[in-house]
């Protein structure tokens, strides 16, 4: 699919690196995380030469699997799960200040994605700074600005399943008390809750173990996150991007992966798609206190769900109230 692309032409003073080997450099960086010196002893060549075909086969990695997984998302309200953000861990960069310093004392870049039941991301926004809230990274991203105004083409509202009487509500997003409580963002109760909100956050937090595997699965395949990405920041992005849409690739063609849509009730995700084995270094979830200024129509679906889950939505598996 991309050896065409970063087929190099033969000149008279030298024959170019073959394209297997260039994606051969590429993968074993995103792999392994290993610097590009030691790549560059490893596959006898320059430094330079490691950084240039790195920058450009993440690049056409990006670009030639983008329509390949296109072709297999289905409808939204069929699919996607939370919304997350993690913080990438990178090198300081030159005379860049405090922008990408977050208040854990790590310089980082957010990615921001949208995950699906089938543990594949959806959207994928990175390269906001480290200092940036993750509501203000949602606000200022392109997906971001048309959940909020309403022109993202969402599913027209439906009666819930056994609860007629409740009327039509929304497709949600679910996140966590990082981000904004919207109409279309749904986030838990903040601190320790009892009763019926208590039984809420749990089925909120439930439904994002699909999330946490997704970047669980990642990691673990890409080690590139298990320390400090040292490239500059532009060149992270594109890095970045290629695991995410190469994670899907995977996911959709690999004959040992579980298909299985989503965990069957009072099976938690874990059990399907382990996580990383051990502490990804490189990926850190940096919480931060969201917005309060929910409008009502946004608490009016909240408290349908508070309701729903502790009646007609109620599972056996799920704290009683």
């Amino acid at each position: 699919m991309i050896g065409p692309v970063i087929t190099m032409t033969t000149t008279n003073y030298r024959r170019p690196i073959p394209p297997a080997e260039r994606l051969a450099i590429c993968l074993r960086f995103l792999a392994t995380g290993d610097s590009y010196r030691t790549i560059a002893c490893r596959y006898r060549v320059g430094v330079s030469t490691v950084a240039r075909i790195v920058t450009q086969v993440t690049k056409v990695i990006w670009d030639a699997l983008v329509p390949h997984a296109s072709a297999h998302h289905r409808r939204l309200e069929e699919y996607c799960r939370g919304l997350p953000s993690q913080h990438l861990v990178i090198r300081a960069p030159d005379n860049s200040g405090s922008l990408f310093y977050n208040y854990k004392g790590t310089y980082s870049i957010v990615l921001l994605a949208v995950v699906d039941s089938e543990y594949c991301f959806r959207v994928v926004d990175v390269g906001s700074y480290g200092r940036t809230s993750d509501g203000d990274v949602l606000a200022n991203s392109n997906f971001g600005q048309k959940l909020l105004d309403g022109t993202l083409g969402l599913p027209p509202d439906v009666l819930l399943p056994g609860a007629e009487h409740m009327g039509q509500q929304p497709y949600v997003f679910v996140t966590d008390e990082a981000f904004p409580l919207r109409r279309n963002l749904m986030r838990p109760f903040p601190g320790h809750q009892s009763g019926s909100h208590r039984v809420f956050n749990f089925r909120l937090s439930h439904a994002r173990l699909i999330v946490e595997n997704t970047f669980g699965i990642l990691t673990s395949k890409w080690r590139m996150y298990r320390g400090v990405i040292g490239v500059s920041p532009a060149n992270v992005d594109t890095c970045v991007k290629a695991t995410c849409v190469l994670h899907n690739f995977l996911r959709r063609t690999s004959k040992t992966t579980n298909r299985t849509s989503r965990p069957p009730a009072g099976q938690p995700g874990p059990s399907q798609a382990p996580s990383a084995d051990g502490d990804a270094v490189g990926l850190q979830t940096v919480t931060r206190v969201g917005s309060n200024n929910a409008s009502r129509e946004a608490i009016r679906v909240r408290e349908t769900l508070v309701s729903y889950f502790s009646n007609e939505g109620a599972a056996t598996w799920q704290p009683t109230v």
